[in-house]
């Protein structure tokens, strides 16, 4: 099983995001920083294209269209479900530079009963 946030957890998420639906002009660039982890902090950063994750990489992105920075543990939180990415933002939890309207385009897919199936998915094969 992966531990959360590896290379192998993110390798994973990007397989079985695959299945994903297409969703027109849901694009962007996102880099994370995750603070407090147990190593450390954590950069990584996900590529969307069409409402597809096409690339998810541990390190950092030249250009991201926006930046979310948050703890380990609201990070944790959201990735099994105890914490909804769109409370965390609007509770100041979940820092964002940038671009803010590319990433309120992509919002409503977090919301989506694929993009939950797929986060249900995951936990099940998530190391903590």
């Amino acid at each position: 099983m992966p531990r959360y946030l590896t290379q192998d957890w993110l390798d994973e998420m990007c397989s079985m995001a695959e299945a994903q639906p297409d969703r027109p002009n849901a694009s962007a660039r996102i880099q994370y920083h995750v603070t407090g982890a147990p190593e450390g902090d954590i950069d990584y950063y996900w590529i969307y294209e069409n409402g597809r994750i096409a690339e998810a990489k541990c390190g950092e992105l030249s250009d991201p269209d926006f930046t979310v920075t948050l703890s380990y543990e609201d990070s944790s939180k959201i990735q099994q479900g105890e914490l909804e990415p769109n409370a965390a933002f609007m509770q100041g939890r979940m820092k964002v530079t940038g671009q803010l309207a590319k990433m309120m385009a992509l919002m409503p897919i977090t919301s989506s009963s694929e993009y939950k199936a797929l986060q249900e998915k995951l936990r099940t094969i998530t190391t903590y």
